[in-house]
């Protein structure tokens, strides 16, 4: 059965910590016994080709056992368990990310690329958008993102805490919207119809009940971004204009702070 907890951080904190700093620590004396066939890098890839493949509910100790061709226990002398793994393998593609130097390109347009990193993450990775990381995974990976995109706000004139909630919320969209988009794509894989081909059969019969008498205002307004963008909803339509709201909200507070210069 695969594990039920949705989210980074949910197994021991003490191993997790250990193994996703397990580089800078001390390694213990090799105990007695056979040559390590495995690794704890080998699992964590593995791991990551598993859920990119078929997804997180794809992921159990035994599906990874049969893919690295080895019985489901010889992985617990790696890992305590799958929670602790799960750690392993965001702290890995954070650690994957570009980080380009910051340079002395304005802080906006710094933001936004790190917002357009974070949704190339995210769309190469399905199964990273679906898991909280509420209580991140603190390894060498995420503190290296965390200070990078820290890095984006220099000269916003915004305060710690200021720069810290903006790329909060960045992050939070980029995250809402990515799995948008990995959802509309899931849905036209499975029901074989684009949105123009689903609006096509549904539309007819919706004609007849969404009347300009009965809903004024989502008739008007829905017939025109339907027709404008051809769906309900577009996802990239929606991370553009979400993100420039965001960038130029930011830039309001940025001007009002005291520092703003």
């Amino acid at each position: 059965m695969p594990d039920d907890r949705t989210g980074t951080s949910a197994g021991d904190p003490a191993a997790s910590i250990r193994l996703l700093w397990r580089a800078r620590l001390a390694q213990p004396a090799s105990r007695p016994g056979p040559r390590p066939t495995l690794s704890v890098d080998r699992l964590v890839e593995a791991a990551i080709e598993l859920a990119d493949a078929e997804g997180m509910t794809a992921l159990t100790m035994r599906r990874l056992a049969e893919r690295l061709a080895t019985k489901p226990m010889s992985l617990y002398r790696y890992v305590p368990g799958r929670a602790e793994l799960v750690d392993l393998m965001f702290d890995r593609v954070y650690e994957g990310m570009p980080r380009t130097p910051h340079g002395g390109t304005d802080w906006r347009a710094r933001v936004r690329a790190l917002a357009d990193a974070n949704r190339a993450l995210y769309l190469a990775h399905p199964w990273a958008a679906e898991l909280s990381t509420l209580r991140p995974p603190l390894g060498p990976g995420q503190l290296a993102k965390y200070e990078h995109e820290l890095g984006a706000f220099a000269g916003s004139g915004l305060s710690d805490l200021e720069v810290d909630d903006a790329l909060t919320l960045v992050l939070s969209f980029v995250r809402a919207n990515a799995a948008d988009a990995l959802a509309a794509e899931r849905s036209r894989a499975a029901s074989g119809l684009d949105d123009r081909g689903w609006w096509a059969v549904a539309g007819p019969i919706l004609s007849g009940l969404v009347t300009d008498d009965a809903y004024p205002l989502a008739s008007r307004i829905g017939s025109a971004a339907g027709e404008a963008r051809g769906s309900a909803h577009d996802p990239e339509h929606a991370y553009e204009f979400g993100l420039e709201v965001i960038l130029s909200s930011l830039g309001v507070l940025a001007a009002g702070a005291p520092d703003a210069g």
